[in-house]
């Protein structure tokens, strides 16, 4: 569940505060619950303190906590900075990492840090493009995709989230799971499921 929140995109995003309450998590039922934090942000210092409270609430109750490194629209997305907002996150208490897949060096990101790395699968693109992505991550240490819009927004989300699975649990390559999803996608379209927008 997410827990941080505050500014609309017409604001500083880095200038969060905690929005849920962690009895609220409880009663949710949740497996974890997350929030962003900025690193090298304009309020840097209030989202890691958001984090570490929200760890020490988290860990109370044997809830873990994912922390997802948030990149604002001024920063560079290269390996060295992922690798220090991912390893910062982890040193300070979060039992995983939510983080952008990047061409270059991605591996040395999963490697420096201590806890699992699950990629984000940030803007819709093309879904040979989603699979590759996710297949890359894996192959360099992630350890498991949050794909987001590149399911929900894929014309057969069913088969889209089928794919995604195999990639990631079976080591599926990415031609392989665009077929199975081609495939999938077309079964759901003759009994009328899983094309839903």
């Amino acid at each position: 569940m997410r827990c941080s929140g505050g500014p609309s995109i017409l604001k500083e995003l880095s200038n969060e505060e905690l929005a849920v309450d962690i009895e609220d998590a409880i009663r949710m039922n949740v497996s974890a619950v997350a929030l962003q934090v900025f690193i090298g942000g304009e309020h840097e210092t209030r989202s890691v303190h958001n984090m570490t409270r929200l760890v020490d609430m988290g860990l109370r109750y044997g809830i873990p906590t994912m922390a997802v490194t948030a990149v604002g629209k001024d920063m560079v997305r290269d390996a060295r900075y992922f690798r220090l907002a991912c390893r910062i996150c982890a040193e300070l208490g979060a039992q995983f990492v939510k983080t952008y897949y990047i061409e270059e060096g991605f591996e040395t990101v999963t490697s420096s840090c201590p806890v699992p790395i699950v990629m984000a699968g940030g803007k819709k693109i093309p879904v040979l493009d989603a699979l590759t992505m996710a297949y890359r991550a894996i192959q360099q240490g992630a350890a498991g995709v949050d794909m987001g819009r590149n399911i929900f927004q894929s014309d057969a989300p069913t088969a889209m989230i089928q794919a995604i699975h195999k990639v990631v649990h079976e080591d599926l390559k990415p031609r392989e799971a665009l077929d199975l999803y081609e495939t999938l996608k077309n079964e759901g379209e003759k009994v009328g499921v899983g094309n839903a927008r």
